[in-house]
């Protein structure tokens, strides 16, 4: 990794790029009628902050192959337009009660408005989409809708592998299984997308974008197993319900684990608690999961396995950007794969 690289350039451009792209939301979030039943609950969740990774690496991307942000900021918009719509969605499915330090939305406002606050913004995430046309051309502004498409229906596939899980309480899944789930689930709209569509502006639809999904898999999964652990020992700053994915039963790489390791009357009693819904676990179950993850050595297992992913990235970032002149938003994407450790 350059010397020049510090945890402050990570920050100081996530923050830039997610300011940039915020302002440039806002001109997509009508203040029309109905106010307190739709319009107003379409900005909730931007407005509360987040990580901005996905728009950064966006524009980013398109920057270290030489396209002006101008190009890519559009795309950005509709990328976090419709992360915050799945994460309205995402949230009712999974009852969770906390999204950025806040009650979620359907908390607040109930499940049929939550509901329909998140398909609107999901289709609302396609205009942004429209005007690149003003932007960078039909043509290229086709393929990003060809690129977004695909990425929709890995993202609803990854979704509906995890809610089958817990359907049916599957408990017979291995490490691989996790994988293929958040490479569609989580990597698709997270990682692999971004810098694709981001590669797709820069170069003008003239780069080979399959290494992109082997790149956005390793930073990606890296990411995802992170925020698993943190959901585990989360505190004030994370935003989110500490251990809400032992509450919501999710099958995460640690989880997967202990289900392999603990012996079968420990692997009966958590399928037992994992059968339960929601609102009929108790928290001394949850407590007792946890420290079960402790006994088997699961969230340092996890951390083996996502600090070997970042590696694999930093390996494939350097196939995909070694030969592009420096820049600062090189030195971003690569920094990025650190980054995902360091964030909280």
């Amino acid at each position: 990794m350059t010397t020049s690289l510090t945890p402050k350039l990570v920050s100081e451009t996530l923050q830039e790029y997610g300011a940039l792209t915020r302002t440039a939301l806002k001109d997509y979030l009508p203040s029309r009628e109905p106010h307190r039943y739709l319009y107003d609950l379409l900005g909730d969740y931007p407005q509360r902050g987040g990580k901005m990774m996905r728009p950064s690496l966006c524009i980013a991307t398109a920057r270290a192959f030489g396209a002006r942000v101008e190009d890519a900021l559009q795309t950005a918009v509709a990328i976090e337009l419709l992360h915050n719509a799945l994460l309205i969605h995402d949230d009712i499915e999974d009852g969770s009660e906390e999204r950025r330090g806040r009650p979620t939305l359907h908390v607040l406002h109930g499940i049929p408005l939550a509901l329909n606050a998140g398909d609107t913004l999901t289709l609302m995430s396609l205009r942004p989409l429209i005007e690149n046309i003003k932007t960078i051309g039909p043509r290229l502004a086709g393929r990003i809708l060809e690129e977004t498409e695909c990425m929709a229906r890995e993202s609803a596939e990854g979704q509906a592998m995890e809610l089958g899980w817990r359907q049916e309480n599957t408990t017979e899944l291995d490490d691989t299984d996790y994988f293929k789930m958040v490479l569609k689930k989580t990597c698709w709209l997270a990682t692999i997308y971004p810098s694709r569509v981001g590669a797709l502006i820069g170069t003008r639809d003239s780069i080979d974008l399959e290494p992109f999904i082997r790149f956005g898999f390793f930073l990606g999964t890296a990411f995802q197993i992170q925020d698993d652990v943190l959901n585990l020992m989360a505190d004030h700053r994370y935003g989110k319900e500490l251990n809400g994915d032992l509450w919501e039963g999710k099958r995460t790489l640690m989880l997967i684990r202990l289900l392999r390791e603990s012996t079968p009357d420990e692997r009966h009693q958590v399928a037992a608690m994992l059968q339960l819904l929601r609102e009929e676990r108790t928290a001394v179950q949850v407590s007792w999961m946890r420290e079960l993850m402790d006994k088997y050595g699961c969230l340092d297992y996890a951390r083996q396995i996502a600090h070997g992913l970042a590696g694999a990235a930093l390996h494939e970032y350097s196939l995909l950007f070694a030969r592009l002149p420096d820049s600062r938003d090189k030195q971003f994407i690569e920094g990025l794969v650190v980054w995902v450790f360091e964030q909280t």
